[in-house]
């Protein structure tokens, strides 16, 4: 059974995932009404992933008999101008998310909870992960700017993403 301090943090990143999903959803839909179909399946793809990490930590929460509380889920600003300044905006919402999980991780060592120290850590390595792509991503639009010849071939590739 989880202690109320796991369990309060585990639901607060529950709502943060799920923030994220709607995030990315926003930054799709901004993609796509420009007509970067493959920055929008990027982003949309990414989108899937975070509501699969909040559905995870649920199923997580009521395996060791925990209780769901959800929250309301915060609408996302949608203040994009260009690729470069959504993918910065990404970058910094990613480390804003590692730096909650390894909370997460804290407080479960905090609290002797081995299984959840254990369980969160997939999280840490996948985060490590996405801010590298992310990181990527951004390296390759500033290399090149904003010239469209190499905008277009940068959406195709990140059309690719299944």
């Amino acid at each position: 059974m989880l202690n109320n301090k796991v369990e309060e943090i585990l639901n607060a990143q529950i709502n943060k995932e799920f923030y994220s999903a709607y995030l990315y959803i926003a930054m799709s839909a901004y993609f796509d009404e420009h007509g970067l179909k493959g920055f929008a399946n990027w982003t949309k793809v990414q989108a899937k992933e975070e509501m699969e990490h909040g559905l995870t930590l649920f199923d997580y929460i009521i395996e060791r008999d925990g209780n769901i509380n959800l929250k309301p889920i915060e609408a996302p600003a949608r203040d994009f101008h260009n690729p470069l300044q959504v993918f910065e905006m990404i970058l910094s919402h990613e480390e804003y998310v590692t730096e909650s999980i390894e909370c997460v991780a804290n407080m479960s060592e905090n609290e002797c909870d081995r299984a959840t120290r254990e369980f969160i850590n997939k999280y840490i390595s996948e985060q490590v992960e996405e801010e590298s792509q992310v990181r990527d991503i951004i390296k390759m639009i500033k290399m090149f700017g904003e010239d469209t010849s190499v905008l277009y071939h940068i959406d195709k590739e990140l059309g690719k993403r299944k």
